[in-house]
């Protein structure tokens, strides 16, 4: 027998099989019974299953259980074809009927591999208290199995025979891809589906915890918006797939179909901002201000996923991420014809995401049967992106990294061409920097009028005298001077001769303090103080009486000829144990204000209850 005769008669009889089905669908009047031994008859399922349309407004679309449905219902067989349907309103009664030939009592699973339903019924005998109601409009929990599709148990005895009937209505589109499977079948696909969806979604966190950690390490803000964007969009692939029902939120069902459309607009607002800094698109730019108008119309279409309906906000945020796709595919090809090299790989992710959206789509609205090899599909389409979007971001780096190599060796080699020409210009300069950080210093340090120290060195020293009286044990004594009516000495004769005042007045004080440790200083206009380590408050009055003694007695010849004279106050506060210098310097000054108040030109020692 020649290769072709072969080829033919191994055709003929791979379709027999499949021709018999069809035929005896063309002939039998209802619903032919499966063998649910039969390995081929079960993969042939949609062979056997019929399906009644009832639209709105039909007694069959109002009714709630197989028994209200009229006789007359002329149902339609699904001939071997997934039943897949766009948005509508109308419910959809599925029948299947299904006997075990063999000699033993056996079980089998129908499986509804298609989680976004939202309500979804079985009736699997003719008493009609066996019903299982479910589907996303109900906790998770009401599904006779713990699995993320519509599982039924079938339990058939030796030659038992049983009519299945389901009621299946969502506000979304509508698949009801049904599968018969042995216990062993399920488990089986369970466990390739597991590993295959445990490497992929393991993948996706892993890529966005790193991602959001360069973000922290570096600040980075497409590291940030990338880790968004993965994490937004593994959270929208559990949802659709039925995870997150499963395992996040199995009590809410309300948030179970919120979070699809949620996770959807927050992917499209991740994938716009990760574009905009990824192209490095400048402002003022078309491609900037388009940008800007799509991120704020996703912030707008988040709040409204949270009021309209979901059979309207799937739609509205999926048109929203598809056009941002090919917006950002646009901007991207722009970046790489203006020599930008690492838009070539953002161009190319986009490009795979952009073909995976589209039949994810396509199936998920019910224009494409077999959701789940959609859904295998833009599993490897994601992943395929998110590989070139890292390798985008690494190529990024590289080339900022060789911009910095380039522009550091030419900074290199132009300090070395001049390093020789500007050393010794540089020495002078260094020498002058320094001696006038001296002045400065110096100049931060004192008062420029009198040449004693100002209130920064106070504040500075005090804090270091205290510590050290705290630990030697031995005295500090702070001492306020303040010149009595000294206003009156600038109103009446002039600020220049009151200038004249304060530096008799420090002359005075320098006289007087004459202990190397011994600090005056001016911290305000008519304001002196005198930190006194070492010194207990009884030495202190003496050396605050002196000098208010000599103050008394000096006397200075005012501009308009007459004989000025001025007075002193004084306040005095040692520092007590555990005394703060604040309040050691508040206890002075209380005690400065006592000597203003009882008359001025005297010296007031502070009360220790003041504390």
């Amino acid at each position: 027998m020649s290769f072709v005769a072969r080829l033919l008669l191994f055709l003929f009889c791979a379709a027999t099989p499949a021709l018999a089905i069809a035929n005896a669908l063309a002939a039998a009047p209802e619903c032919p019974a499966i063998d649910a031994n039969d390995a081929y008859a079960r993969n042939s399922l949609m062979h056997y299953v019929c399906y009644y349309q009832a639209s709105p407004g039909e007694p069959a679309h109002s009714a709630r259980r197989p028994g209200e449905l009229p006789e007359s219902l002329e149902w339609s067989s699904a001939r071997g074809h997934d039943l897949t349907f766009t948005q509508t309103r109308s419910v959809y009664w599925i029948r299947l009927n299904v006997r075990n030939s063999g000699n033993e009592r056996r079980t089998w699973y129908l499986n509804l591999h298609y989680p976004l339903l939202d309500e979804v019924t079985f009736w699997w005998s003719r008493d009609p208290t066996d019903v299982l109601v479910t589907g996303d409009l109900h906790r998770f929990g009401s599904r006779a199995i713990n699995y993320r599709y519509f599982l039924l148990p079938i339990t058939l005895d030796s030659g038992e025979s049983r009519s299945i009937t389901l009621r299946v209505h969502s506000s979304g589109a509508l698949n009801i891809p049904l599968k018969l499977e042995s216990p062993e079948e399920l488990i089986t696909a369970s466990n390739h589906l597991a590993m295959t969806h445990g490497l992929f979604y393991g993948a996706i966190l892993v890529l966005a915890v790193f991602n959001l950690l360069l973000f922290i390490s570096s600040g980075t803000a497409y590291y940030f918006h990338n880790a968004l964007y993965m994490g937004a969009m593994g959270l929208f692939l559990l949802a659709m797939g039925g995870y997150a029902n499963q395992y996040f939120w199995p009590e809410s069902p309300q948030f179970a179909n919120l979070s699809i459309p949620l996770m959807l607009v927050l992917c499209a607002l991740a994938m716009s901002l990760f574009g905009r800094s990824f192209l490095e698109v400048e402002q003022g730019t078309r491609a900037y201000t388009t940008l800007k108008i799509i991120i704020w119309t996703c912030a707008g279409f988040t709040g409204l996923t949270l009021i309209l309906p979901y059979s309207q906000t799937i739609l509205y945020n999926t048109a929203l991420s598809l056009i941002i796709i090919f917006v950002l595919s646009f901007i991207a090809l722009n970046r790489w014809r203006q020599g930008y090299q690492p838009a070539k790989w953002y161009v190319l992710a986009w490009v795979i995401m952009a073909g995976g959206a589209l039949i994810y789509a396509a199936a998920a609205f019910g224009y494409l049967t077999d959701f789940l090899a959609r859904e295998s599909l833009m599993q490897i389409a994601i992943g395929g992106q998110v590989i070139l979007l890292n390798y985008a971001m690494v190529q990024r780096w590289r080339l900022l990294n060789n911009k910095l190599l380039e522009v550091e060796q030419q900074a290199r080699t132009d300090l070395e061409d001049k390093v020789h020409e500007r050393t010794a210009q540089l020495r002078s300069t260094m020498r002058e920097l320094e001696n006038a950080n001296r002045k400065l210093a110096a100049l931060s340090l004192n008062d420029p009028l009198t040449g004693l120290y100002n209130r920064r060195h106070m504040d500075n020293i005090l804090t270091e005298l205290c510590a050290e009286s705290r630990r030697t044990g031995q005295p500090l004594t702070v001492t306020l001077l303040d010149a009595d009516h000294f206003k009156s000495v600038n109103d009446t004769w002039g600020h220049g001769f009151g200038d004249l005042w304060l530096q008799q007045i420090s002359s005075i004080l320098c006289r007087h303090v004459k202990r190397p440790r011994d600090i005056a200083i001016r911290f305000g206009g008519e304001e002196f103080a005198l930190l006194l380590p070492g010194t207990g408050t009884e030495g202190a009055q003496k050396v605050c009486e002196a000098i208010l003694e000599e103050l008394r007695t000096t006397k200075i010849e005012a501009p308009d000829g007459k004989i000025a004279k001025l007075t002193l106050s004084a306040g005095i506060a040692t520092l007590l144990p555990n005394e703060s210098q604040q309040t050691l310097f508040a206890r002075a000054d209380r005690a400065l204000y006592k000597a203003k108040s009882r008359g001025r030109d005297q010296v007031v020692l502070a009360d220790i209850q003041c504390i």
